[in-house]
């Protein structure tokens, strides 16, 4: 029996989002391993039938030694583990997952998920990163990237042969289990929900800003905020942040929750002001549901939302700009609001349901054991 083995910096991250491409691969004969840093998801893997090693990995760290630490944690769990091929996500698995792949021999495919912060912030991080990138992107047998801008980046950047690299459309979307909820109110749109890790790169501040503007037209609009503190980022929001708004009565904190479809299903428009993402997973789950969208026009977000029928594209950093894109949402008609819900769904279930990725990670893994 083959072994497949997945690297990702949360057992949260495989849980979540991967478990529909380890179940196929399962399915077909595969014995899966997973590795990660233990969290509270990391029993439920193996409760999946999944076997679970715990990793070490410091998301927020930059220290050269503790990376170095790592490379030589993964290769020896790969030695020891003997995977057949590796599954890479996130920046330390790609990167140092990598090199830890090539010293012990085993085949890797990496998946760039989206550029982050360091990417998005010009400085000496961002200028490491892509010499990290650079020199490690050499070896994976494959490189999925998520966006045609993220992959051209790196082509043209040269941190990557056009002729390793291929697209998905992002993790892909279990259409069933977000599917359209009776719960959805379709009667009024005058409730926003922005659901992102809780940094300023996500737009929360815009989001806020607008918030404000769209309020004191509209009082009775509700702008709710669901995610995670995210301490130790550079753009991270602080709770007493939150708190302030809270109290000033312009959003409301809903922290996290794990049934997300849950509270999707009572939000009339999903808002993510995003700087830049790889494929929004949120947008894509929004879409799903036939929740109408409002987005940014970048990377990532405008993927998602075709403008005016779906949803509707703002500009980048540009509060006032996504206050009138909300507003617009509001003043559609209810009939008006229910066909973009369907077109959005409709987009997503023809572009973006996870059998996609499924039957891509499926030939590409054939492909490896072929060349070897």
């Amino acid at each position: 029996m083959k072994i497949v083995a997945i690297v990702i910096n949360t057992s949260w991250n495989i849980y979540n989002f991967r478990t529909g491409l380890l179940k196929a691969l399962q399915e077909d004969g595969y014995s899966i391993i997973t590795i990660a840093p233990r969290d509270d998801f990391s029993e439920q893997l193996e409760a999946l039938g999944f076997e679970f090693h715990d990793i070490q990995i410091n998301n927020k760290g930059t220290n050269p030694l503790e990376d170095m630490k790592l490379i030589w944690a993964l290769y020896k769990l790969y030695k020891r583990l003997k995977p057949d091929v590796l599954l890479h996500y996130t920046i330390k698995p790609n990167i140092y997952g990598t090199i830890a792949a090539r010293l012990a021999g085993i085949p890797a495919i990496s998946n760039i998920s989206g550029l982050g912060t360091v990417f998005l912030n010009q400085g000496i991080s961002s200028r490491v990163a892509k010499l990290l990138y650079k020199a490690t992107l050499r070896f994976p047998s494959k490189v999925f990237f998520q966006n045609a801008e993220d992959r051209a980046l790196f082509v043209e950047s040269k941190l990557v042969k056009d002729t390793a690299t291929d697209l998905l459309p992002g993790s892909g979307i279990d259409t069933i289990k977000y599917s359209p909820s009776n719960l959805a109110k379709v009667d009024s749109a005058d409730t926003f929900l922005f659901i992102a890790r809780l940094l300023k790169d996500k737009g929360l501040i815009e989001y806020v800003d607008a918030a404000r503007i769209v309020k004191a037209k509209y009082p009775d609009a509700v702008f709710n905020v669901l995610g995670a503190f995210y301490p130790g980022n550079p753009t991270a929001i602080s709770p007493d942040e939150m708190l302030a708004w809270e109290r000033e009565g312009v959003i409301t904190f809903l922290g996290t929750s794990e049934d997300v479809p849950a509270l999707l299903a009572q939000a009339d428009c999903v808002v993510l002001p995003s700087y830049r993402e790889g494929l929004s997973r949120v947008l894509l789950e929004a879409a799903s549901m036939a929740i109408p969208i409002v987005t940014t026009n970048v990377p990532g977000c405008r993927d998602v939302v075709d403008d005016g029928v779906n949803g509707f594209l703002c500009k980048v950093k540009d509060a006032e700009d996504l206050a009138i894109q909300m507003e617009k949402l509001i003043m559609l008609e209810q009939a008006q609001r229910v066909e973009m819900g369907v077109k959005g769904r409709e987009k997503v279930v023809r572009e973006f349901d996870e059998r996609i990725v499924i039957k891509k990670y499926k030939e590409t893994i054939r492909d490896v054991f072929t060349n070897r």
